[in-house]
């Protein structure tokens, strides 16, 4: 198997973590240099089971600081950058849109810029691969599905951020040759994300009998992807695409918010043994989102019919797995929730 240099922006996130994961237990020959911030997003913690690993390294560092960038390329000869380090949270971006400008817009450019001066042309074996979201497509009507010809639509300071982002990654590639790819993928569930996000804010909340906060009427539609089916389309993109190429990776699995919670509320009163019923008691309709897209819905017949790639899992057993997950990890996430996560850093790094 062939030496290489992987550097996995934002290794420390929900994505990211099951993505170092894999390609550290599955190509003990490549080095995995995980690259993040550690913001409020990031945790280590994510991590512990491989962190003693030798073909493993955690650096701190800020992709919006070329310094930084050109720091961990400078010491490692870096040959492919998974680029997952992002702000990714809707909500967010609307009352805070400069954070999502300086990381994803500025971030990206800074990693593009690094990748070209120290590759220098010699693009023998080099990849840029730029992960995103099928929120750049904007918002479909009760038909059709997203697919790698929509045109960008971005509603969101988030989605505008990725959309430009992702014009950017081609830019490099059309005009300096810069061997980049890119995937768009739907909603991401599993284990470790973030108790921001709808499915594990709910999980937090039925266990804690607290209300379930769902936007308007629960109608939005969005098509749900298991994390780590994501990761294994992550590892044949890397592995198998052609520079300049584009896949989007969807789960198949579409849901209106308030059917998938209702879904939710069952398996959770399974689990804690509540009568049948129970926690959708606890379901509250909040104001809606400003410019909350209605659908998103991928055509992912492009990546299974080029790389053979298709989601293993069907949502009720992803789902199933992923509360099995949360209720097993409590302190995991009371972590998370208590903000103790943040300590953990300092405590196996000494706060290098």
């Amino acid at each position: 198997m062939e030496r290489r240099t992987i550097l996995i922006t934002g290794g420390a996130g929900f994505i990211g973590s099951h993505v170092v994961r894999r390609f550290v237990n599955n190509y003990p020959n490549y080095l995995i240099i995980n690259f993040d911030k550690l913001t409020y997003a990031g945790n280590l913690q994510n991590l512990t089971d491989i962190e003693g690993k030798s073909n493993y390294k955690f650096i701190k560092g800020d992709i919006a600081s070329e310094a930084d960038v050109d720091k961990v390329f400078s010491e490692y000869a870096i040959d492919g950058v998974i680029h997952l380090a992002a702000e990714s949270h809707v909500d967010r971006s609307i009352t805070d849109p400069m954070a999502f400008i300086r990381t994803n817009i500025l971030g990206t450019t800074i990693l593009l810029n690094a990748a070209r001066k120290f590759w220098n042309g010699n693009w023998e074996g080099k990849l840029f691969y730029h992960i995103s979201t099928d929120e750049v497509y904007g918002s479909l009507g009760a038909e059709g599905f997203f697919t790698e010809e929509t045109p960008y639509d971005p509603r969101s300071p988030y989605s505008a951020s990725k959309a430009s982002s992702d014009h950017l990654v081609r830019a490099y590639n059309h005009t300096y040759g810069l061997p980049a790819v890119i995937s768009n993928c739907s909603n991401n569930y599993g284990p470790n994300q973030f108790p921001e996000k709808l499915i594990p804010l709910s999980i937090h909340n039925i266990k804690n009998s607290k209300p379930i906060p769902i936007y308007g009427k629960g109608e939005n539609v969005r098509d749900w992807l298991y994390v780590e089916d994501h990761a294994a389309a992550i590892d044949l993109i890397f592995h198998k695409a052609k520079p300049g190429t584009t896949y989007n990776i969807g789960g198949n699995n579409e849901w209106k918010n308030i059917d998938l919670i209702r879904l939710l509320c069952q398996i959770m009163d399974r689990k804690l043994g509540r009568a049948q019923g129970e926690s959708e008691k606890l379901i509250t309709f909040v104001k809606d989102r400003a410019g909350h897209d209605l659908r998103y819905a991928i055509d992912s017949s492009k990546i299974q019919r080029e790389l053979g790639w298709k989601p293993s899992l069907t949502f009720d057993v992803g789902l199933e797995k992923t509360v099995e997950w949360y209720l097993a990890n409590e302190q995991w996430l009371n972590n998370v929730v208590s903000g103790d996560y943040l300590k953990y850093y300092e405590q196996q790094y000494g706060g290098r």
